[in-house]
């Protein structure tokens, strides 16, 4: 365990991965720049709001979106960590040092599922927080949350955080398969984008056994590209 998280340091420090908080500081603004502008501006019904009429509707909309830009963020670092070693062969090298390739492939997914939880779980407080204390000036939305709502949300924010990690390492497989950046990331923008979206109502994501199912499917994959690599090809 100590030999796993000595590698998980040296993967951030050799990957610079605390500059990329910069980017996501940057999409957190953006969320929260987009949740006002739905939330002020007009909608086509012409009442006066904006899209959201109540408390539910607008923290809805927050969870998905910050969920959506976390996973293809994570992508990014799944790319960064794992593909791209794998296309410019570099994980050859890697692979080369007397340590075992389960526990460096491990320290570069842990690094993945970890950013992506805590993106999530750190964004949706966050921004919601904001949201909730500038209508508490403005009661743009009617009413006020009261506290067992707030936990209810908060336990609905885990829950959605570990969902999104997990969902998170799917683009892994096709990454793994194709050793391509591209097909990582255009794979979780399909993904998150097919199961974000609102069908008449029907939304794949809103579904708490099929978020699991995702979920487990890319912790399920994870594992597998763990157990297998030593007998991978890695040319």
């Amino acid at each position: 365990m100590k030999a796993l998280l000595k590698l998980i340091q040296l993967e951030i420090r050799k990957n610079k991965l605390f500059g990329m908080l910069k980017g996501v500081a940057i999409a957190v603004l953006l969320i929260l720049g987009f949740m006002l502008l739905l939330t002020y501006v007009d909608a086509e019904d012409g009442s006066g709001r904006g899209e959201f009429k109540t408390y539910a509707e607008m923290l809805e909309g927050l969870y998905i979106l910050v969920k959506v830009t976390f996973v293809v963020f994570a992508s990014v670092v799944l790319s960064k960590l794992v593909i791209d070693e794998y296309k410019n062969n570099t994980i050859t090298l890697l692979f080369m040092y007397p340590i075992s390739r389960k526990k460096l492939l491990a320290a570069k997914i842990i690094i993945v599922f970890l950013f992506t939880l805590l993106s999530v779980f750190i964004s949706d407080i966050l921004i919601g927080a904001l949201l909730i204390g500038i209508n508490s000036f403005t009661h743009v939305i009617p009413g006020q949350l009261e506290l067992t709502a707030i936990s209810r949300e908060v336990v609905r924010i885990g829950a959605d955080a570990i969902y999104a990690a997990g969902i998170g390492l799917i683009p892994l497989y096709i990454g793994m398969r194709k050793k391509s950046v591209p097909a990582t990331i255009v794979t979780a923008v399909l993904f998150v984008g097919v199961s974000s979206s609102d069908f008449g109502g029907f939304r794949m994501s809103n579904l708490v056994g099929i978020s699991i199912f995702f979920s487990l499917l890319g912790v399920a994959i994870a594992y597998l590209s763990i157990r297998n690599i030593e007998q991978k090809d890695i040319a």
